[in-house]
């Protein structure tokens, strides 16, 4: 089945849920992409949208340089769905009222259904629960459009005309808390945009193997295999496309967690066949490493590092080869959707963090990069993965950072440190996978605090050891997280073992922190 290329444009006006906005619109079958809300409505229509989302926002639609939407939007014929905040500055543009009438709503908000003729919620009961977050309301609606939802701080909590197709929710119904959210948003996607529910991974496959061809055509490529499922469902994707023509390559950094290069070299080869080359840079990469204390530093010696290995490799390989004259030209890597967004790219959005697969590389970069991935969030990476034949263990494997271990020591890295981690996580993802809950939780970064030594006592003796924080998340797409409420039996048994059998730790210590406000790593 063929994708639609028009996209759904999500429209961020500073939202912590517009990556979820986008998650939500993708699990109805349609693909959408997030655009900064700073685009003009010339560039948006460019784009041949098959609808628009005005996302929500953390400004007043009153304040001094608040958000605008230009009302020529309207005016387009594109359908358009306002939420929370997008919804107060659609109803504004329109004409419609919107008061700071004192009656903000935060949270569970009982919704009433007023207009039982609604498209947008059709199929929904007439009263029913939703997730507010709002001080302004929208006390009269533009004209042409139906009121068909209300709640006590809110009059007009949504709103519809069918013929302009435009509606909008003052409420956040991507957020799992709002009851029938995913059905209303649906409602909006297909009853009122008319959108086809053709997006599917198997499109995807078809889509990227095309792209991939006409993008490389007979050139040759390598691939950079972490273990992770990133770079295994790239390298799998490529590999469709253009077979023999790509190697991969693994570098072994010295910064990876036990068993990991054994698990790249027995299940991604015996899986797909690639052609594998190993690197072992242990001593480049801790030699470059040394002393380096600050995290983006570590990042970003770390991504040049690894480019420069590749390079290395490349010309290693086209002499083995004999292919005189010719030069690999492409680098594949597995950019996600959320590490673009999380690195400033393609949202307009605040630069969380360099990420080494987007913002970390040098600016004389010998490659140009193939990233099939980069438009996908990690769900969809894995079940794209599924269906090109992956195993199990390489497809449900918990993302795992391309620095390695070296942003999960607080501190500078070094063997003796390294280490000490990787024997403590080894025994966290032991008893994690021991008791069944490995696919609860979405990631189990374990960190060791090298700079920090705390008291304790072992053997009747005093002892000045290492914490080590334990960080089980729970998440959908790493774009929010919750720390996961693993039972304390296990945590406690994780405990027992790591400060019995790793003698530099005295202290296990349990993060609840979600994201926002923490990351989801420490570094």
């Amino acid at each position: 089945m063929s994708v639609d290329p028009r996209p759904v444009l999500v429209v961020d006006f500073g939202a912590q849920y517009a990556q979820l906005i986008a998650r939500r619109v993708r699990e109805a079958s349609v693909y959408s992409e997030i655009v900064p809300h700073t685009m003009s409505v010339s560039d948006m229509l460019a784009r041949e949208p098959a609808a628009i989302v005005l996302s929500g926002g953390p400004a007043s639609v009153y304040a001094e340089g608040a958000p605008r939407v230009d009302p020529a939007l309207f005016d387009s014929g594109v359908p358009v769905f306002g939420i929370c905040y997008g919804f107060q500055a659609m109803a504004q543009a329109l004409g419609g009222t919107v008061e700071q009438t004192g009656l903000s709503e935060f949270g569970g908000t009982p919704l009433d259904i007023v207009d039982t003729g609604s498209l947008l919620f059709a199929g929904t009961p007439q009263q029913q629960s939703v997730w507010m977050s709002h001080g302004d309301s929208v006390t009269s609606a533009p004209e042409g459009f139906l009121v068909t939802a209300s709640t006590d701080g809110a009059p007009v909590a949504a709103m519809e005309d069918s013929a302009r197709r435009l509606a909008g929710v003052q409420y956040h119904p991507e957020v799992m808390h709002s009851q029938h959210g995913q059905r209303v948003l649906e409602n909006f996607l297909r009853g009122i945009a008319g959108c086809s529910p053709d997006w599917t991974t198997g499109g995807v496959i078809d889509e990227q193997v095309r792209r991939i061809r006409e993008q490389v055509g007979d050139g040759l490529v390598i691939c950079g295999l972490s273990g992770g499922v990133d770079s295994a469902v790239a390298a799998a994707l490529v590999q469709r496309a253009i077979g023999d023509q790509l190697t991969c390559v693994f570098v072994d950094h010295g910064l990876l967690r036990a068993g990991e290069a054994e698990q790249v070299e027995r299940d991604f080869v015996a899986a797909t066949g690639v052609r594998l080359v190993v690197v072992d840079a242990q001593k480049r990469f801790l030699d470059a490493l040394a002393g380096v204390q600050d995290p983006e530093g570590k990042r970003k010696i770390i991504g040049r590092e690894f480019i420069r290995v590749f390079e290395d490799a490349a010309r290693d390989i086209v002499a083995q080869a004999g292919a005189a004259g010719r030069s690999i030209d492409f680098l594949v890597q597995g950019t996600l959707y959320p590490d673009v967004v999380e690195s400033g790219g393609g949202s307009g959005t605040a630069n969380i963090k360099s990420h080494h697969n987007v913002g970390g590389l040098p600016d004389d970069l010998a490659f140009t990069l193939v990233e099939p991935l980069r438009t996908l969030f990690k769900d969809e990476v894995r079940q794209v993965g599924l269906e090109l034949g992956l195993p199990a263990e390489i497809v449900w494997r918990h993302p795992f950072p391309g620095p390695g271990l070296a942003i999960r020591i607080v501190g500078a890295v070094d063997e003796g440190r390294l280490r000490i981690l990787r024997a403590a996580d080894a025994i966290a993802r032991a008893e994690l996978t021991a008791s069944g809950l490995d696919r609860d939780v979405w990631q189990f970064p374990v960190v060791l605090l090298a700079d920090v030594r705390s008291v304790g006592v072992q053997g009747d003796g005093r002892t000045y050891g290492h914490p080590i924080v334990l960080r089980p998340v729970s998440s959908e797409d790493a774009m929010t997280a919750d720390w996961s409420r693993l039972p304390y039996d296990l945590i406690a048994r994780i405990s027992t073992r790591i400060t019995n059998e790793v003698r530099e730790v005295n202290r296990v210590v349990l993060d609840v922190t979600s994201k926002p406000p923490g990351t989801i790593e420490w570094e």
